[in-house]
């Protein structure tokens, strides 16, 4: 983990499970990398929901994000069509052993594609406890009959000591915002945003966000990594030129 308090300008503060934030950092360019202060404040903990998976008459399966799969790997066969939302998502099933398809980069994605094929059913959908998009509704409305089991848990966490020092410095952040509960909490419990740059993966990531006296915040072009990863190195590279500016007059 980055200190805070390094020379650095720019502080780039990760609020995704550790797992995740890693591996979105790790992806990101060397120059954008190596000009931030990474800060590792997971706001979420994913947490496997014990019991069966009852999955006896299911024809094909939904996941609509890879901590789906994780939590379904060794609970359910294997030998079922998965429709997944997102590519991160279908390569993780993929992987697990699935007959994996990206369907879309969202769940409304998935949904309008489905209702537009004939896939076979009974469809389970495979999800966390906190979830949108009433995927299993939907879908059973539609004439496609399917429904939902949770098998995992979001456990929301406090801000760390180490965040809490960054977004009181006076430095600039970037925070990029993955989901809107994520946003919600987040918005809840900082402690002060003016420092702040905000990047919402979508609009609805970014409505609460919009109660924060921030300095900045952006909205991605599309709902995904690389969009994210592209306007994080953008925003890095902007600041880092004007927070390092008064230093080398």
């Amino acid at each position: 983990m980055s200190d805070p308090t390094s020379q650095k300008a720019v502080g780039l503060l990760m609020t995704r499970p550790l797992s995740s934030a890693q591996r979105f950092v790790a992806d990101l360019p060397e120059q954008a990398r190596s000009s931030v202060d990474v800060i590792y404040a997971p706001l979420m903990e994913i947490r496997s929901v014990p019991g069966e998976v009852d999955a006896a008459d299911v024809k094909a399966l939904i996941f609509s994000s890879a901590n789906g799969v994780d939590a379904a790997i060794g609970r359910v066969t294997l030998h079922l069509p998965a429709y997944c939302v997102g590519e991160r998502t279908t390569q993780k099933a993929l992987e697990a052993g699935w007959e994996a398809r990206c369907m879309g980069k969202t769940a409304d994605d998935l949904v309008e594609a489905l209702k537009n094929m004939s896939p076979p059913v009974p469809i389970l959908h495979l999800h966390g406890r906190n979830t949108r998009g009433e995927v299993a509704e939907r879908l059973s409305a539609a004439g496609l009959p399917c429904r939902g089991q949770t098998i995992y848990d979001q456990r929301l966490l406090p801000l760390g000591k180490a965040a809490t020092r960054a977004i009181s410095s006076h430095h600039a952040v970037i925070v990029p915002v993955f989901s809107p509960r994520t946003a919600q909490h987040f918005a809840d419990i900082c402690p002060d945003a003016s420092n702040l740059h905000l990047i919402a993966l979508s609009h609805a990531v970014a409505k609460p966000l919009k109660a924060l006296n921030c300095r900045d915040l952006q909205v991605c072009s599309k709902p995904d990594a690389i969009a994210m990863a592209a306007m994080v190195r953008d925003a890095a590279a902007c600041l880092a030129r004007v927070e390092d500016w008064p230093r080398g007059q």
